[in-house]
């Protein structure tokens, strides 16, 4: 597996390395329509192609470069929660949970740890191939411009993952990276947190290199009452690296070019409880953006994972997941011919592949080997997708359609005793198969005061190879993988209003219906001691979304709140003890609401406090453990101290507030405890 994933990550350097001296270059000849001269004036952004008027119809927000860089933790997924509906699987952060937990969601369509929103960086889907979780800590919020937040599905590009919505990262180009730049923290406890950005023009173009490392022992996710000699802080040690460059082809058509490498290494509530994420993505973009505007992007990610296992009984390593290497490569083309002032015609077609398998050694607690497991396998999905909108006066109207095939192959479960020998051997059969969905609406401007919009679509979403060949261990819970599962889908609605009443004050309402047909969900079989992922009948989930923002010269305040009642539903006859119809989805909280209060008294200066508040959640299918609600308060601020230089204080859970981010049977896990951060940030 390593000799192919090499292979093509050497291809795509290849490919980079013969497209760059053209796209550096500036030609003094002839103009023959495409020729870039000297002297011509070229506009060089290093992103896609601009939104459509299709985005008004949906419940679309958008954090600008302050909003995602402004966080008490420094962390993206913080930022991302200044949003209400977005949520990880658990309420911990990247630097205290496991990795695999790291699924990103939507509107309470949880429920487990996959990922149901899609989250891009680039136009790049950045979901493990293996598990579908989010490398979040690879993902800096100082190197982005941008993030738009689309909740609901979506038949777009690589609508197939978008079942709960997109979040959509830009990186920050130029303009706001110019120069050197970066900053330096250590927080009470020691940890530090180093990052810095060197930006350089080359010709018409520029290249950005960047790179973050945090390291630090944690804190104590296990109550003072539950520690044992083997407990152990949360310590982790993660670095990531990248390489943007973007460059004219011609005036209309520019090049990015992207790698990412990142190590993130962590240890969760025991001594050897260690895990481990790696990545190597690589990525090559052409946008053009003439009458005829496109967007050609092919990319390939090269994953690993590793995790310890041990026992909180015996306290010594009861499994070894030593090896979980995947890929992922895919690519898409998104073609806007010239159709007329009225419309905007998006055609499109775009691909994904995931391979991976793991390698995982099963250990008695006297410390022999009970047995090896290999298990693994592939997905790809096709989609081509076709979307049209059409402004007659104050109305937009949008319809897109998308049809997807999809396949799921190579499925296999092997294990061996210590000596070798074989003691199972399954081939998974062969499945595949065409699904359809589509997504329509309108919007309705009320002059400069309120719009008026409605929105209807369905959405899609393959089971991850995590899903389907690898169970896993909570003690004293064992989740059994399902190779049969078959594909979720979505079926949704909502409306909302936008209002603009004054200067500066925006209000937005939605009421949202969506259901997941045939969700996967982590199914009780056998009370406190087994479950298996199955698809169940659905998750509805019904409810509002509510933001507020005000801007008043140099103070702001920006807020929004979701109320979300989420239903699972089951029509499969179980015990009563193991029966979960009607029940709430594990880790989804009915309330979630934050704030945002910022004030900048001079230029330079920022200063803001969040407070946010997250609900009830139950831990399982059955209700029975429970997680209560919390409320946090975060700040920030940065106090310029002499050209290019400021001092940048930050404050996580300033209340230190009893965050509970697991609940097993009793066995307790916590979230981040109060933290300030101090330090110099600097931009030359």
């Amino acid at each position: 597996m390593m000799p192919r994933r090499q292979s093509i990550l050497a291809a795509l350097a290849a490919s980079a390395a013969l497209v760059a001296p053209s796209a550096f270059a500036q030609d003094a000849g002839d103009d023959d329509g495409g020729t870039v001269r000297f002297g011509e004036p070229i506009f060089v952004d290093g992103k896609g192609l601009p939104e459509t008027p299709a985005t008004e119809a949906y419940d679309v927000t958008v954090l600008e470069r302050e909003d995602l860089i402004a966080t008490g933790s420094g962390r993206i997924e913080d930022a991302l929660s200044n949003i209400a509906g977005f949520q990880q699987f658990r309420r911990s952060d990247s630097r205290s949970s496991n990795p695999s937990a790291q699924g990103a969601t939507l509107r309470a369509l949880g429920g487990n740890a996959s990922s149901r929103a899609l989250v891009l960086l680039d136009g790049v889907p950045m979901s493990d191939p293996f598990f579908g979780y989010i490398p979040f800590s690879a993902i800096a919020p100082e190197r982005l411009a941008s993030a738009r937040v689309t909740r609901g599905g979506g038949s777009g590009p690589f609508g197939a993952g978008a079942l709960a919505g997109t979040i959509e990262l830009t990186s920050a180009g130029y303009e706001q990276l110019a120069g050197v730049s970066g900053q330096g923290l250590v927080n009470d406890r020691g940890e530090t947190e180093l990052s810095a950005t060197l930006g350089q023009k080359l010709g018409a173009g520029y290249v950005l290199a960047s790179g973050r490392w945090d390291h630090g022992k944690g804190f104590y996710t296990t109550p003072v009452d539950q520690r044992v000699d083997a407990t152990a802080r949360a310590r982790y040690d993660s670095w990531s690296g990248q390489v943007r460059g973007v460059a004219p082809l011609s005036a209309t058509v520019e090049m990015q070019a992207n790698v990412l490498i990142f190590d993130d290494n962590r240890t969760l509530r025991f001594e050897g409880a260690d895990s481990s994420s790696k990545g190597q993505d690589a990525s090559l973009r052409f946008v053009g953006r003439g009458d005829w505007a496109f967007d050609l992007l092919g990319y390939v990610q090269a994953r690993n994972f590793t995790n310890v296992v041990i026992s909180s009984t015996r306290f010594v390593p009861v499994l070894d997941q030593r090896n979980t290497p995947s890929t992922g490569i895919g690519g898409k083309f998104e073609l806007r011919p010239p159709v007329g002032d009225a419309h905007t015609l998006r055609l499109g077609a775009d691909w994904r592949m995931s391979d991976g398998e793991l390698y995982e050694t099963a250990i008695f607690t006297s410390g022999a080997i009970n047995e090896r497991r290999n298990a693994g396998g592939t997905t790809s999905d096709l989609g081509l997708y076709v979307e049209d909108d059409y402004t007659v006066g104050a109305l937009t109207l949008t319809a897109g359609a998308r049809a997807d095939r999809y396949v799921i192959r190579d499925g296999f479960y092997k294990t061996t005793d210590a000596a070798g020998n074989t003691k199972q051997d399954i081939r998974y059969d062969d499945r595949s198969g065409w699904k359809g969905s589509f997504r329509g609406g309108a919007v309705f401007d009320i002059g400069d005061i309120a719009q008026l919009r409605a929105a209807a679509y369905t959405g899609l979403r393959l089971p991850t190879l995590n899903e389907l060949y690898r169970g896993f261990v909570v003690f004293p819970v064992t989740t059994q993988a399902n190779a049969d599962l078959v594909p979720e889908k979505l079926e949704g609605y909502e409306a909302g209003i936008d209002l603009t009443p004054g200067e500066g004050v925006r209000l937005s309402l939605t009421a949202f219906d969506n259901k997941v047909k045939n969700a996967v969900a982590n199914v009780t079989i056998v009370k406190d001691s087994l479950r298996q992922r199955q698809n169940i009948d659905s998750i509805r989930a019904k409810g509002i979304e509510f933001s507020a923002g005000i801007d008043r010269g140099i103070v702001s305040l920006n807020g929004s709140l979701a109320y979300t009642d989420a239903t699972a539903h089951d029509s499969v006859p179980r015990p009563d003890d193991t029966s979960f119809d009607g029940n709430r989805p594990a880790q989804t909280p009915k309330w979630v609401a934050g704030a945002t209060l910022a004030v900048k008294p001079a230029d330079g200066w920022l200063l803001s406090t969040t407070v946010r508040y997250v609900g009830k959640q139950f831990e399982d299918d059955l209700e029975e453990n429970s997680m209560p609600s919390a409320t946090t308060f975060d700040a920030y601020a940065r106090v310029p101290l002499t050209q290019g230089i400021s001092f940048v204080l930050r404050g996580e859970n300033l209340t230190d507030e009893e965050i509970v981010t697991r609940n097993q049977g009793g066995s307790i896990d916590f979230g981040a405890p109060r933290t300030v951060w101090a330090g110099i940030g600097f931009n030359l």
